[in-house]
Order: C-alpha cells, then structure tokens, then sequence
C-alpha cells in the first residue's frame, strides 16, 4: 500500500486535468451512498463533526473498466482549530483494489478535499458561470481558498481576485499566497461592496448567519456555495435564492445536509422543484446550465464520494509504483 502525502498529491494533480476528470466522473457515475455525519461532543468548545464518505465504481453505469476501485475517505471537522493555528478539516483517503478490496493507497485526506471541492466548484462554474468572469470574490480565508481561487481561474479568464474574511490578517495571507503565483489578488474590508462588484463569488466558511446579501449581486453574477455543510449552518439569504436559478452538486447531499438549501425550503422560498439540476444531470447535458448573460446563478456543494473517488484513483494511477 503506497502513503501518499500532500506534496504528492499536488504534484500528480492540475486544476484542469482534475476538472475534466470530475467532469467525467459525474457523467459516468459511481455508487456513493449519502455520507455517515455524526456529532463528536466535547466537554469544552465546540464540538467535532465526523465524516464517512464511502464510494465504489459503478461497472452498471458504463464508466468503469478492469477490477474498479473502492474508496472512503475519514474526516474531521474542528472548529476550535482555527484558533490554534491547525485547519479546522483533517482526514485521510483510503483506496483499495474494487475486487479483492486490498489497500492500494492512502492518501493526505486534507488536500485531496481542498483539491476536489475547488475543482468541483470549478466544473460547475463552467456550466454556470459567464464566460468573460473575470472578477471572483472569496469569502472565507481557510486552507481551501487559494484551491478555489487557482481552481475558478483554470475555467474562467479571472483578472482580479479579492478575499473577504472575518479576520483582514487572515486574508491578507491568502492574497499575498496567490499575489506570488502571479494573480491579481488583494484583501478587501468591505464584503458589501465586494458582493456587488464580483462576477463569481466563491464562498468557504462554516458561518450560521448568510453572508452574501442576495440583493448586492449584480446581474449575471454566479455564487458558488461551499461551505456550511450543515442544516444550522448558512453563507447566503433569501434574496439570493430568490433572485437566482439554483443548482446542486447532489440532489441527496443537498437536501439533507445544506443550510442554504433546507432551510430555504423548510421556510418556502424555495420548491425541491426550483432546484434546476445537479452536476450528474449538467455533466450528462439532460439540464440546462446558463442560460442568459444576466441570471444570476447559485450552486450549493455539499461535497460527494464521488469526487474523493475519482480524485483519489487519478493520484494513485499517476504515482503508482
């Protein structure tokens, strides 16, 4: 069994190869049945969410050749991390042979997440997104958000990058990361103002109050919803499900676990009705994406097993030994 660590998985990765891969893992399909989410109480701070995410290769759906692959991927979520100076999300990969189900691999669970939530982002940004985007806002200074910055910059022409985060020093890092790359990147103080200039707005964070104001965006903008991936938890308002057409990386994950999706239905802003597709049906082109230069555009991700599994067997063809 091979350890594969970040480094690793950044070398064998690229933002646009690792789209398309995504692009046609969804279009082919894999069983992945709706992650395990369970609450890890502690007696002080907040608690830790664990996550079991387990997928396997559909040989029924055409996508699969030879013996498939098995894949689950362990995650925790801490909060109190932050404050510490660790990421709030750790995890570790594992794969394995889909026939005799040996280990092949495992693999840093932390970046092959930041890799493959910023590229499924990406994949759906290019379904959704305007093609001139060329100014994206991050809101949320984690570990994901030069992944989502560099990840929207591989489908779309982004000029001019900006980052929002509840702590300016936070941001500031982040902006010169990217500044160093090469982009056009600076912090801003203003999340307002920001909302209404950007044509992506890219959202990471774990918040339990929205933080994009639907009525700022502007017309054509595209929001991407990463985070809060729970029912409590919530980065976007009413205005911005009402002003936008809405669309989801799974329906399953969706409904159930996203803040910015339950909630709005539980309230009746939105109809399971009004969820226009989700990335299985846009990969297979039985769902319109954009439709003209001026909708405004929202897609939640709640993060699915599939991405893990295709993201994880392109590392593991690439540094197999």
């Amino acid at each position: 069994m091979q350890m594969i660590s970040a480094a690793e998985v950044d070398q064998a990765l690229s933002f646009p190869g690792l789209v398309e891969t995504l692009r046609k893992a969804f279009h082919d399909g894999a069983i992945q049945p709706v992650r395990h989410h369970h609450t890890v109480e502690r007696p002080t701070g907040a608690a830790s969410t664990l996550l079991l995410m387990p997928a396997w290769t559909d040989f029924n759906a055409g996508g699969a050749s030879g013996r498939g692959h098995i894949g689950v991927k362990i995650v925790t979520v801490s909060p109190d991390n932050n404050a510490i100076g660790k990421p709030a999300v750790m995890g570790l990969y594992l794969l394995l042979d889909g026939t005799t189900g040996e280990p092949q691999a495992l693999i840093d669970g932390q970046r092959l997440t930041q890799w493959r939530t910023a590229c499924a982002s990406a994949l759906a940004a290019s379904y959704l997104a305007r093609e001139d985007a060329s100014q994206l806002l991050v809101v949320g200074a984690g570990a994901l958000a030069p992944f989502l910055a560099r990840a929207h910059a591989a489908v779309r022409p982004i000029k001019k990058i900006s980052i929002w985060n509840r702590t300016p020093a936070n941001a500031e890092t982040v902006a010169a990361e990217l500044g160093a790359d090469g982009f056009d990147a600076s912090a801003v103080h203003d999340l307002d103002a920001a909302v209404a200039e950007a044509d992506i707005v890219s959202c990471a964070t774990i918040s339990t109050t929205p933080l994009v104001k639907g009525a700022l965006l502007k017309p054509g903008a595209h929001l991407d919803l990463v985070g809060a991936f729970t029912p409590e938890m919530r980065e976007s308002d009413d205005d911005a499900v009402r002003r936008a057409r809405v669309y989801v990386d799974t329906r399953a994950g969706a409904l159930k676990e996203a803040g910015d999706i339950v909630q709005p239905l539980a309230s009746g802003i939105l109809r399971h009705e009004d969820i226009v597709a989700d990335l299985h049906e846009l990969a297979r082109g039985q769902k319109p994406g954009r439709g003209s230069a001026n909708e405004i555009t929202l897609f939640k991700s709640v993060g699915a097993a599939l991405e893990d599994l295709a993201a994880g067997i392109s590392v593991y063809e690439a540094l197999k030994r």
